[in-house]
């Protein structure tokens, strides 16, 4: 059961094959089994699940249906659950428990999704390979000494070892499709509003978005269904209608319109993956895509627009967390000083600090206009570039990552070689653009992924791209050895 896709068990479910109280079992034993190996979760819910899953088994027995009725997920460790621990991947909420559901888990939960657990992510989703977490690194199943990708890596690793058959995720820079690549699954981040942030613990809280990880493009719209939607309680939530995605996967292709830019194949892209990202391009032709050479001019300052953003907003985000009100507070403080900064001390890791650093700096009296100011106005030519480039194309194609997996540690000491990874994924974000990753190849037994990007609120025509070339492909299909 445990190679089922999403679509496969709600057919499976709906056709009395097997309960999902089953299923249940069958899956949290699996990840007792696997789950050391990898370190995918932070928390398990077994009481939880299985409450879950007989409830379930009751309202189809009462002639409900629906898709994600009885189907097993788990949820990246930043969206808020009630009574149960959510530790963003920090010591600093080692000891927090949710007073209430995050929009994301509450819609699911009512769509009779199963909750099998929450899993590891980069501390508070700083992060690019999953090793900056509290509670160690995740492992990719693919090759257990290498990273997983980062900071939904806990979400990913999972997925991709078959423990269940999709998770949430949250994508600031590229943290759903960038471990999506580099563990062979098919990641989506949606636009900017499309899914609440109510409940989801802030990193940069102009950036970040979630969305769904699973093994293909047909379940990854299966779970945008169930999170997707407008919410009062989120200000940055759009009241924009969600259309059936499951509807549009089998749109033909034909005159598709795709463009690839010509600055996403420069010296730092591995060629052999530069050569995956090329066939994938002829495959879809042969679906009737037509395709046209684009340029994203402003590209070259996302790199450096995003991490004085991005850690701007953190330090303001994250100046909650001081010991006070709740989270880790330092041993016999000596005043109210010595407990800020101990219990801030002892509770972030060295990533989280460093951007805490870096965004102080860049919002303070004197840099703000000489940083953040400027940072601002380069997100502002990023988004007109892609918009001129929407005038002429249907969807933007290119590599997910300019590199595969590394090993554990590699790029530890350097940061910033660990920030150049997510150089293709960034500019989605900075824009508000929604964009997918999907599985293209294998690089010395590493997958590759493919990045697609579209205009504001078309995930339906990003679904549908992955869809049809995941049809006539079976890069997605392939599976670690061992899981």
């Amino acid at each position: 059961m445990h190679q089922l896709t999403l679509a496969e068990i709600a057919r499976g479910l709906a056709d009395k094959k097997f309960s999902s109280e089953e299923l249940t079992k069958t899956l949290l034993a699996r990840i007792a089994q696997l789950d050391p190996q990898l370190n995918s979760f932070i928390s398990l819910t077994e009481d939880l699940a299985l409450q879950q899953a007989k409830a379930a088994d009751a309202r189809r027995a009462n002639g409900e249906s629906g898709a994600l009725l009885g189907a097993p997920i788990a949820h990246k460790d930043l969206f808020c659950t009630q009574g149960i621990r959510t530790s963003c991947g920090s010591k600093m909420l080692d000891n927090f428990k949710a007073p209430y559901d995050a929009t994301v888990v509450a819609k699911l939960a009512a769509a009779g999704a199963v909750t099998l657990g929450k899993t590891n992510m980069d501390e508070f989703a700083m992060g690019s390979a999953n090793e900056s977490s509290y509670y160690g690194a995740v492992k990719n199943p693919w090759n257990l000494e290498h990273v997983p990708g980062g900071s939904s890596g806990g979400s990913a690793a999972a997925v991709a070892a078959r423990l269940l058959p999709a998770a949430t995720g949250t994508d600031t820079g590229g943290s759903i499709r960038q471990p999506a690549a580099l563990t062979n699954l098919t990641g989506l981040k949606p636009t900017y509003g499309r899914v609440s942030r109510w409940g989801m613990i802030a990193y940069a809280s102009s950036l970040d978005q979630g969305g769904p990880l699973a093994r293909t493009a047909e379940d990854c719209a299966i779970l945008l269904q169930g999170m997707a939607g407008f919410d009062p309680q989120d200000s940055t939530s759009i009241d924009e209608p969600v259309p059936d995605y499951c509807a549009s996967l089998n749109g033909s292709l034909q005159g598709l319109r795709i463009g690839v830019p010509k600055e996403y194949f420069s010296a730092g892209l591995d060629p052999r993956i530069a050569d995956l990202v090329m066939a994938s391009v002829e495959e879809l032709k042969k679906l009737g895509a037509v395709i046209k050479e684009i340029s994203l001019p402003n590209m070259q300052h996302a790199i450096p627009a995003y991490y004085v953003i991005a850690p701007a907003e953190a330090s303001s985000n994250l100046s909650r967390f001081d010991g006070v009100r709740f989270g880790h507070r330092c041993e016999d403080p000596k005043n109210l000083e010595d407990l800020y900064k101990r219990s801030r001390g002892e509770g972030f890791g060295a990533e989280v600090q460093r951007r805490i650093m870096v965004g102080a700096y860049a919002l303070s009296a004197g840099y703000y206009d000489a940083y953040y100011l400027k940072a601002q106005k380069i997100r502002r030519l990023i988004k007109n570039d892609f918009m001129a480039a929407f005038n002429e194309v249907d969807i933007i194609l290119g590599p997910t990552t300019p590199n595969p997996a590394w090993k554990l540690g590699a790029k530890n000491s350097d940061p910033v070689a660990a920030y150049l990874e997510d150089v293709y994924t960034i500019t989605a974000n900075l824009a508000g653009l929604p964009g997918l990753s999907m599985p293209a190849g294998f690089v010395d037994g590493l997958p590759v992924g493919v990045q697609l990007l579209a205009p504001y609120f078309q995930e339906g025509r990003l679904l549908n791209v992955a869809h049809q070339y995941q049809l006539n492909t079976d890069w997605h299909t392939r599976t670690p050895t061992g899981f």
